[in-house]
């Protein structure tokens, strides 16, 4: 089913997917006047979209958390200034990290990374070699995807990555050692959590827990940093609960 949204009203975006998500906001941020603003609420913070905004349209985005936490983060963008957004052209995103923070790279890179659907290319634009975010493509994606350099120059990297093979990892055996719901707890103790089970089961077991909304944040952030394979499996998926299994993958 397609849902277009009204900028005027706010826009409930939990109901699309994410990477619908991602594409109506954008269109509707290119259209807006000079002052002009617009409110959407989303089941998670909504930041790697914020520097996917300031990635294509440049440094005009005004950003204002109106509600955070819970399934409800509620955001108001607006555009502060004129600009010329950046046209893709072979490319599904643009992410320059040159816009954006440091600390969030991996979290930002590897989120609109998890969205893109397969043969469709990022392009990252880096002021220095993107090393650490080429490490991990070559050891969570090996044979999954194509890392091309279009500019190479000092102060100026420009790469394409295209998703030749959507991701995932799998095995055959494995043992469930733990059930927990996160509801009742706060989100920062919901992470502290998850790491901890993750942490005491060893390959060829599995946790699972429940959520209020979907997790695919943590997953983003799971896929771009453990040092230890791990598979994902959604056994119910909303609208109220979220039951995840988590299974610590055996080395190939």
């Amino acid at each position: 089913m397609s849902i277009t949204l009204n900028p005027k009203e706010e826009m409930d975006v939990r109901v699309l997917v994410p990477i619908e998500r991602h594409r109506q906001l954008l269109i509707i941020f290119k259209e807006l006047a000079v002052g002009e603003s617009f409110i959407f609420i989303n089941d998670h913070d909504p930041i790697p979209l914020y520097y996917e905004f300031r990635s294509v349209h440049g440094d005009v985005v005004g950003w204002e958390y109106l509600n955070r936490g819970g399934r409800e983060w509620k955001v108001k963008v607006t555009r502060n200034e004129a600009s010329q957004a950046l046209e893709f052209k072979d490319v599904a995103t643009i992410i320059d990290l040159r816009k954006t923070e440091e600390s969030a790279w991996k979290q930002v890179v590897f989120h609109r990374y998890g969205m893109m659907e397969e043969g469709t290319t990022m392009q990252l634009m880096s002021r220095t070699r993107p090393d650490e975010i080429e490490e991990i493509f070559k050891t969570k994606f090996d044979g999954k995807h194509t890392w091309a350099y279009k500019t190479e120059a000092p102060g100026e990297y420009i790469v394409h990555i295209k998703k030749n093979v959507m991701t995932g990892l799998g095995d055959t055996g494995f043992s469930v050692v733990n059930e927990m719901d996160l509801r009742p707890f706060p989100p920062a103790q919901r992470h502290d959590l998850f790491y901890k089970a993750f942490a005491d089961i060893t390959p060829g077991e599995a946790f699972e827990f429940l959520n209020d909304h979907d997790p695919k944040p943590l997953y983003y952030q799971m896929e771009a940093e453990s040092k230890e394979p791990f598979r994902w499996e959604y056994l119910q998926e909303g609208p109220e609960v979220w039951k995840v299994r988590v299974v610590k993958t055996k080395e190939a």
